[in-house]
């Protein structure tokens, strides 16, 4: 069977696909009550060839609930009336988040306030100090 290509050096082979229709919800009509164009893609992660080990955990973690526990990711495509149309979006919905996976989040630099910030919030401070003493008396004395 041919190969199926997700991103740029990932592949997955159709073998290891397995799509399941079945009647799609929403409106509709009665064309939806008798036409099954939803579309379930079932892949198992490790099938994946192609993909480091960083970017099949940030896989899982991208896929969340869409994971199994055996490590089999379910995507679901709704979107058309078409079971082909539909059929694409799924594979579409993977190579997507493969490729999202596959790019490493930028670190975040650590930054400071600046200077006039600083200054802004301690006048600030000042300020609703001066306020709340002006307040009443105590009632303490």
């Amino acid at each position: 069977m041919p190969d199926v290509y997700l991103a740029p050096g990932v592949w997955v082979s159709e073998d290891a696909l397995s799509f399941r229709a079945s009647r799609s919800g929403g409106p509709g009509g009665q064309h939806v009550n008798k036409v099954a164009s939803k579309i379930e893609l079932r892949v198992p992660i490790h099938a994946l060839v192609g993909i480091n080990d960083a970017a099949r955990t940030r896989l899982e973690n991208l896929a969340g609930h869409r994971l199994l526990a055996d490590g089999t990711l379910i995507l679901i495509a709704q979107t058309s009336r078409y079971q082909l149309a539909n059929r694409e979006a799924a594979l579409a919905k993977l190579a997507a988040l493969v490729a999202q996976s596959l790019h490493p989040p930028t670190p975040r630099r650590p930054t400071r306030p600046t200077k006039a910030s600083g200054e802004r919030r301690l006048a600030s401070k000042k300020r609703e100090s001066a306020k709340k003493r002006q307040r009443g008396g105590s009632f303490d004395e």
